[in-house]
Formats: C-alpha cells, sequence, structure tokens
C-alpha cells in the first residue's frame, strides 16, 4: 500500500501559443515560479515592518534593493551552483550549458554564494557592516525555502529513496516503487521548523554573525539529515560510499554555523 502523487498540472496559466520569427512560444506562469513569487513577497512584508520598527536603521528603499540583487544572486548562484557542484562534467564538454536554463537545475549551496556576495555588495552601497545586512535577511529566507520544496513537490522532482513507511509515495517520473516524499520533509524543516528557529533565536541575541550562524547551522543540520532519505543524484551517487553531495556541502555550514554562535562578538542593538 502506498499513496499515489496527486496529478497536479505543473503550468496554472499560459497565453499563446505565438510564432515569432519561425519560433513557437507559449509563456506560462508555473506552480514552481509562483511558489518563489509567494515567498518573496512574503519576505519583502517581513522585512518592510521590520525595517519600520528599526528606527530609521533601515528604509523600505534599502529592503528593496537587499531582496533585488538577493534574488539575482539566487538565480545566478543557484544555477553556476548546480552547474559546477553537479553536472561539472557537462560543463566541460560545453560550457553553454550553463545558459541551458530551459533544461532546469539550480543548487541551494550556489544560491547561498550568490546571496552572500549581493549581501556584500548591499553591505558597501549601504556602508553597513556584512553581519548587519546578513542577520537582518537570514531570518526570513526559510519561507522562499519552503516554498522552492513545495514547488519541487508539485514538479514531482527531487523524491526521496525507496521506502515502506505508510506515508510512502508513488511518484511518476521515480517509477513503480513507494518513495520519501523528501519534498515534504524539507518544507517542514527548511521551511517551518527553520523560520521559526530563526524568530525565536533572533529575539533572544544581539551578538554580531549569530543568527546568520544559527541559521548556517540549523539549515545545514536539517539537510544532511534529509539527505538520508533523499535519492542520491544518479550520476554521482554516494560519495565514499556514505554521503551525498548535499551532505558534503552542508557540513563546512554546520561548522562556521557553530563558529558564528560561539564566538566573542561585541553585541549591538537588535536590527
Amino acid at each position: 500500500m502506498a499513496l499515489n502523487f496527486p496529478t497536479i498540472d505543473p503550468i496554472i496559466v499560459s497565453i499563446g501559443p505565438f510564432d515569432i520569427f519561425g519560433q513557437t512560444f507559449e509563456p506560462a506562469l508555473r506552480w514552481y515560479g509562483f511558489m518563489y513569487l509567494v515567498g518573496f513577497v512574503a519576505a519583502l512584508w517581513l522585512l518592510n515592518r521590520k525595517s519600520d520598527s528599526s528606527n530609521g536603521l533601515w528604509s523600505r528603499e534599502q529592503v528593496s534593493d537587499l531582496l533585488f540583487y538577493g534574488f539575482l544572486g539566487v538565480i545566478l548562484g543557484g544555477r553556476v551552483g548546480y552547474v559546477l557542484f553537479y553536472h561539472f562534467d557537462l560543463f566541460v564538454q560545453n560550457p553553454l550549458y550553463l545558459f541551458k536554463i530551459s533544461e532546469g537545475g539550480m543548487s541551494f549551496h550556489g544560491g547561498l554564494i550568490g546571496v552572500i556576495s549581493a549581501m556584500c555588495y548591499i553591505a558597501w552601497k549601504q556602508k553597513r557592516t556584512f553581519f548587519a545586512v546578513a542577520d537582518m535577511v537570514a531570518p526570513v529566507v526559510p519561507i522562499g525555502l519552503g516554498m522552492g520544496r513545495i514547488g519541487n513537490f508539485i514538479n514531482g522532482e527531487l523524491w526521496g529513496r525507496v521506502s515502506d513507511v505508510p506515508w510512502a509515495m508513488v511518484f511518476p517520473s521515480g517509477g513503480p516503487l513507494p518513495r520519501h516524499p523528501s519534498q515534504l520533509y524539507q518544507f517542514a524543516l527548511e521551511g517551518v521548523a527553520l523560520f521559526i528557529i530563526l524568530y525565536w533565536f533572533s529575539r533572544k541575541t544581539d551578538k554580531v554573525g549569530a543568527v546568520s550562524g544559527m541559521f548556517l547551522l540549523a539549515y545545514g543540520m536539517f539537510r544532511v539529515i534529509v539527505e538520508t532519505v533523499r535519492q542520491p543524484d544518479a550520476h554521482l551517487g554516494l560519495y565514499w560510499g556514505v554521503m551525498t553531495m548535499g551532505q558534503i556541502l552542508s557540513i563546512p555550514m554546520v561548522l562556521l554555523g557553530l563558529y558564528l554562535i560561539f564566538r566573542k562578538a561585541p553585541a549591538e542593538g537588535k536590527l
């Protein structure tokens, strides 16, 4: 006995098709993209509320700049990270593979590097310390992560390993055997639980970089846990027979998070 994956059209609405210069285009609004839009709007609302109560430390215009460049970091970094971390062989064979976005492929760890780069730019532009920016944005990141995992589930992708748990599910692209719905596990941990932890922790500490550290620590631990039931990438498999690429990339996050939380650092007013 297993649950069947609910049939969900990944396209909410489409327009067309249109023929332009001999090429057929059919613009569409997909659930995956819509989920990220929901996450972006929710993050904007929360950060605007936070800026309104920051006693002039942040303005809504500065928050908009932060989210704009952060979004660019997610898209560009996520794509580059996916290609370099998971399909470097294809990139070596054809460097233009980097631009084949229509074939899909995004990496959280690459997106994290992109966001860090964006925060460095914002810190320089707005004459702030890096952690003043990072501690501001970290508590709202789980919203986008959670919505993205819901998008993964609707697309029927990134499913888990074969399992006989009562809630195991048969995914159309995963073969006839029931599997862990690991996307929903990640939604619960990386989205809901991480948001609650960071919301609580940000109200308990004034230490510079501690909130950013808690994000790295908690996300890294959650990702390592979920990867034990998530299906490894077929072309990568398990390293040393036990670890996935996602776990390897998450371990440095855990270590850096612990350092930022427990290091000696001056306190500056809550952001």
